[in-house]
């Protein structure tokens, strides 16, 4: 983590021989004991630990796609918002993920159950022997304030690592510290246990953070998730109180800059509610304290990073940032009418020759969203179209821009060696998010114009974003307008969902978005035949129930000997 060096603990919880050979009974070498961790300093590590897998990495900087804290592929890729561009041939498991037709045997599902259940063995490890040594069978006991404090973090981190898998599982396992036997049955909804370890958060955890350590989730994140979780089950009320809490202790969102939640140089500012802490460079580890889950997510060809043309924003989605003459989204779904016009599919001099369309009306949010031939991208100069592009036949004419970091900002920001893997950190919660889970609460609770208010303040920070130009002239013909008001409760739940596409587009929340609101099949359907005009591995594709979610890993089915059973449908 930045800010809290890693520290990677195991430790071994001995069975009790009945072998008296004292040779057989010596301490292994290379392990941490139960023993020897039961001390403040062995709970402290075990604690850093379990903020460590945050990042969704382990043994090695490559491979841990599917766990990467941005859920760019099951959040994104899965969802209208993005493609998983690269060429068909690479890292195949991926297409199906986009399509909707993947197996148990899906690696991507794999590697973010293990990395989810290794981060939760971590926190309950954190808790057991944190309650041995508060119990006398160690060191020094912690006071009671700190131990609260530790049990809060381990059970925040817990409760999130639980909620990343139950959103793309549904029937997962709960394993606790106090879990006795060998496997547990998925039989149960798993919501009641995340509520409770977020409760006890809630109340433990304080409102500051200790000094350089800004990684550290506090009672803001707390209030944060819980209300995230309580909003997922419907609990509009219990959410609503919560997201409020947090808003008003923090500043006003309007006086944060847009942007700069995606700068390394300003990462843990104000509207940072949790985030995932990367680092790199001087933390020895050669990258893997990075955003490793994004090393594929770059722009292609001869650019400043040039791997490796996965995550391109959709064509659906570059359309949804179109706006009317009053500067307003088109909530009635024009939007596709006279698609924009990129240069994808033309040829000759017509693709020689294009020039972006300047007079479009525009959200300017896009320019920080998809990065588009012709208008400047970061500080690596004019987006060029296909030479930064894997496969545009595969992927699409765009690429993403969120998750990449400035040309300048490569030598400090990116680990020895290789590039593509930056410090650069993943918000799991950020305060617009907190914005529009509110409003999303005031709507389903009849409140429209507290609704309107919380939107029109996300529109109003929208509306000073700083234009993007092109030799001087907009490139864009830039308009934010707010809400005159909301006539009903139709037209706001739609105005709020369609802010959030634009507001958190590319940022992991899409698909779980359409599935909690219950219209993944009909907004999917759609997508995939207006996408699909592009696309010819997206016509047809058709949604049923059991594709809101994914399946369980076939090798812990098979592990379990039965225990766990598949989700339903696969």
């Amino acid at each position: 983590m930045k800010h809290i060096k890693y520290i990677l603990l195991s430790f071994l919880i001995f069975s009790t021989f009945s072998c008296k050979k004292e040779f057989l009974n010596l301490q292994p070498q290379g392990e941490l004991t139960e023993s020897q961790l039961t001390t403040q300093d062995g709970v402290e590590g075990l604690l850093v630990g379990a903020y460590g897998l945050l990042n969704g990495n382990v043994n090695g900087t490559y491979g841990n796609y599917g766990a990467a804290p941005s859920q760019w592929l099951f959040g994104e890729v899965a969802s209208d918002n993005a493609h998983k561009g690269s060429s068909v041939g690479d890292q195949p498991p991926m297409n199906a993920i986009e399509q909707h037709s993947p197996t148990s045997t899906n690696d991507n599902l794999s590697n973010l159950w293990d990395r989810c259940f290794e981060g939760i063995q971590r926190c309950n490890n954190t808790l057991k022997i944190l309650a041995n040594l508060q119990a006398g069978n160690g060191s020094a006991k912690f006071d009671d304030a700190r131990a609260k404090e530790i049990q809060g973090e381990a059970r925040l981190l817990r409760a999130h690592y639980y909620f990343f898998l139950v959103r793309v599982f549904k029937s997962v396992p709960y394993v606790t510290e106090a879990t006795s036997g060998t496997f547990v049955p998925n039989d149960k909804d798993i919501y009641p246990n995340i509520v409770t370890d977020l409760q006890f958060a809630v109340a433990n955890l304080s409102t500051t953070k200790p000094k350089n350590q800004k990684g550290r989730v506090d009672k803001y994140a707390a209030q944060a998730y819980l209300g995230k979780v309580f909003l997922y089950q419907k609990k509009y009320t219990e959410a609503y109180d919560l997201l409020n809490a947090v808003i008003l202790a923090k500043a006003d969102l309007t006086t944060m800059p847009y942007a700069d939640n995606f700068d390394i140089t300003k990462e843990d500012g104000p509207e940072t509610i949790m985030s995932v802490q990367h680092s790199v460079g001087t933390d020895g580890t050669g990258g893997d304290n990075g955003n490793v889950g994004d090393i594929l997510n770059f722009p292609y060809g001869n650019t400043p990073i040039n791997c490796c043309g996965f995550f391109q924003p959709s064509i659906d989605l570059a359309n949804s940032f179109k706006v009317d003459i009053a500067g307003l989204p088109l909530l009635d779904g024009s939007y596709r009418t006279n698609p924009y016009k990129s240069d994808f599919g033309l040829t000759g001099a017509a693709k020689d020759n294009y020039v972006v369309d300047k007079t479009l009306p525009l959200d300017p949010r896009i320019e920080s969203t998809i990065g588009r031939r012709g208008v400047p991208y970061r500080d690596w100069g004019i987006m060029a179209g296909d030479t930064w592009i894997r496969d545009a036949s595969n992927g699409g004419p765009f690429v993403a821009v969120k998750n990449t970091i400035e040309a300048a900002q490569i030598a400090s920001g990116s680990a020895p060696g290789t590039t593509n893997v930056t410090g650069l950190n993943v918000n799991l919660i950020r305060l617009g998010d907190v914005y529009l889970m509110a409003a999303e609460c005031a709507v389903e609770k009849g409140d429209l114009p507290r609704a309107l208010t919380l939107v029109n303040a996300v529109r109003a920070r929208a509306a000073k974003i700083t234009p993007q130009s092109i030799n001087g002239v907009p490139a864009a013909a830039y308009k934010v307008s707010q809400y005159a008001s909301f006539p009903n409760d139709t037209y706001a739940r739609n105005a709020v969902r369609f802010e959030r596409r634009l507001e958190l587009a590319m940022e992991g929340h899409r698909f779980f978005d359409l599935v909690r609101w219950g219209i993944a099949k009909q907004t999917l359907e759609s997508y995939f035949s207006f996408e699909g005009g592009y696309f010819d591995y997206l016509k047809g594709i058709s949604i049923e129930s059991r594709d809101e979610y994914f399946p369980l890993p076939q090798d812990q089915i098979d592990r379990s000997k039965g225990t766990l059973k598949q989700s339903p449908g696969y």
